[in-house]
């Protein structure tokens, strides 16, 4: 037996023993999330949290975080090119993107592009698995991320900075300054990831017998952040949050032969809240600005291209009150306007309204249930009433039963519904039932979740080709997803040594009703697992992921399929203890430089190095 494959069976029995990841795993201190209904309505769901200290062991972008920390299978286009996630079986545009409440998934393609985000620009990210349409809108099937900014009010002056510098001249710049008293709170940014992108794909050659490596695949992704928060009494509080980014990025080629693109997209989010408390009476009053934007030039010698833009508007007012000491309940009124206009697919607006009743209850301690219904007004569509219920019982401190029903859809996106050369102006939403059962099992420093959960989705939109050759969009399929997700955690030290342990399961079936197909780019298996090991200044991690194969075709065709991978990344580092922290810290990620593509013909490194230093003053 080699080292290598020894070491992975050790490290396997291991995770069979411990490994985890939910936020009893990863919770190393308190944290105030900015969105307060995901914390107040989420006790019959499974609740991911990950915060900085999970998010400092990862790349900076968010799909290597994800990736390796959550049950979120990604899609990518190579390295740092654009990357999109199946969520239970689900399509990319059915996980939604929630930034400190707002849903930021695009108005244009409905779907978030996670290498466009930076995961160290916010507090803490958490992935809420299951249908959120009720509170959070369109695209929530199957699950929910939420990037969170949580602003102090306590005296505090902190500044952090993070330099990063790898192989394929991978740059990585992340500054975050908070000053806060009792009445004002500040978080001042700034990111900057970028690479040349331009690693050698193993085992690969060209006819010449040449070898191949990624052409054209440089990258630069900047974002900058200022948030501020300001107490005008013990009642009354206003916060205001802005984030504008921009990502300049090549497309990697297929083929050497083939025309060099390049992709640059941009957005603006501006987001007022004002937080009033008033004893059984609470107000919660959001309106933002979000504006996105791409240029795609086909020939990036020439200066000729496409483009999208959308402009959105929303006002959310939540009031709630607490009608008993074990009742409460919120009503929510949202407007959103959006204006999209693009060569692609014209000049449109779109205007939705939607109410929404919240109530919880806790009948006693251990025992809590939630319901939720909302319906939306617009005259693009017609949109169901949905609806959510759910109920956590705690039987003694070893176990805890969540139960949880909803209807969730999705609307057609700018795209689909005006897409030059194909759009659908008479689309229906999707919509969908679900159901799910958690089991949290907790002993000691033990922990482990099992999910199961099933999916009915109608009117699943997809595009398909037509008579004529051209792509559009239709209400097709209908759609059974079902399954189950494990979550493992463990933690325990030993005098002055320190372990964790976190470990991921997802088993998925997403099958077309009619054909009875597994839905292609959807893996049956994913498995994730880590082990952190410190003692004193000095501490240690590996990270596995495993992804099973994905067809590449509807007819499920065997010989069309993006083969099993596994990768491991490896890191140390070690903390000077200067200023308030000077850490050094060396990876090597892929350390087994195996061959993966997460799509075809699109190979990810090998073996690759990065090198970090992290100041806290």
């Amino acid at each position: 037996m080699t080292l290598k494959k020894l070491f992975a069976l050790c490290f396997l029995l291991l995770c069979q023993i411990t490994v985890a990841q939910s936020d009893s795993i990863t919770k190393l201190k308190t944290v105030v999330v900015s969105d307060a209904n995901l914390k107040k309505y989420s006790n019959s769901q499974s609740v991911l949290k990950l915060n900085d200290s999970v998010i400092g062991k990862n790349e900076a972008l968010l799909t290597d975080l994800l990736n390796f920390n959550s049950t979120i299978y990604f899609k990518e286009y190579g390295r740092g090119m654009l990357s999109t996630v199946a969520f239970r079986g689900t399509t990319s545009s059915q996980t939604a993107v929630i930034w400190n409440g707002i849903n930021i998934n695009s108005q244009m393609n409905g779907s978030t592009d996670f290498n466009t985000i930076s995961g160290s620009d916010y507090n803490s990210i958490s992935v809420k698995a299951g249908g959120g349409s009720v509170i959070y809108g369109s695209g929530a099937v199957g699950g929910t991320v939420h990037l969170n900014t949580d602003l102090a009010f306590y005296n505090k002056f902190e500044n952090s900075l993070r330099l990063d510098y790898g192989s394929f001249n991978t740059i990585g710049i992340n500054y975050k300054t908070n000053i806060s008293n009792k009445k004002w709170s500040t978080q001042i940014g700034f990111s900057k990831n970028s690479s040349t992108n331009d690693y050698k794909y193993l085992n690969q050659y060209n006819w010449k017998g040449e070898q191949r490596w990624n052409q054209n695949g440089q990258y630069d992704v900047i974002t900058l952040s200022a948030n501020a928060g300001y107490k005008i009494d013990a009642k009354n509080s206003l916060k205001l949050y802005t984030q504008t980014s921009n990502t300049d990025r090549n497309t990697s080629l297929v083929s050497e032969s083939e025309t060099k693109s390049k992709y640059v997209n941009g957005f603006n989010r501006n987001l007022l809240e004002y937080d009033g408390d008033f004893g059984r009476f609470k107000t919660n009053f959001k309106t933002a600005y979000i504006f996105e934007n791409y240029k795609y030039y086909a020939d990036n010698s020439s200066n000729i291209y496409t483009y999208g833009k959308t402009e959105s508007l929303t006002t959310k007012t939540d009031l709630g009150y607490q009608l008993l000491e074990s009742l409460q309940v919120n009503g929510i009124l949202d407007y959103n306007r959006t204006k999209g206009y693009g060569s692609g697919f014209g000049d449109n607006v779109r205007e939705i309204s939607s109410a929404a009743l919240l109530i919880k209850q806790e009948v006693s301690p251990n025992w809590k249930n939630e319901f939720g219904v909302r319906k939306e007004f617009t005259d693009n569509y017609k949109s169901p009433v949905l609806f959510s219920a759910g109920s956590s019982y705690q039987f003694g401190k070893l176990y805890n039963l969540k139960l949880n029903v909803s209807r969730n859809f999705r609307i057609p996106t700018f795209n689909d519904l005006y897409w030059e050369q194909g759009g659908n102006p008479n689309l229906k939403p999707e919509s969908s039932y679900q159901a799910e059962i958690g089991n949290v099992f907790t002993i000691q420093n033990f922990s482990l979740t099992q999910t199961f959960y099933y999916i009915k989705i109608k009117d699943l939109l997809q595009w398909v080709p037509g008579a004529n050759g051209i792509w559009s969009p239709q209400n097709t399929d209908k759609v059974n997803s079902y399954g189950a997700e494990t979550l493992l955690s463990w933690k325990k030290s030993f005098g002055k040594n320190n372990l964790t342990a976190n470990a991921t399961y997802a088993y998925s079936i997403s099958e077309n009703v009619e054909t009875k197909k597994q839905l292609f780019f959807v893996p049956f298996h994913k498995v994730t697992a880590a082990i952190a090991y410190s003692r004193n200044n000095l501490s240690a991690h590996y990270q596995f992921l495993y992804n099973g194969f994905v067809y590449t075709q509807a007819d499920n065709d065997p010989e069309k399929i993006v083969s099993a991978y596994t990768v491991s990344n490896i890191g140390v580092d070690y903390d000077f203890k200067f200023l308030s922290s000077f850490k050094v810290g060396f990876q090597v990620l892929n350390v087994w430089n195996t061959f993966y593509q997460s799509l075809e013909y699109r190979p990810m490194p090998g073996r690759n190095y990065n090198l970090y230093l992290n100041f806290k003053f």
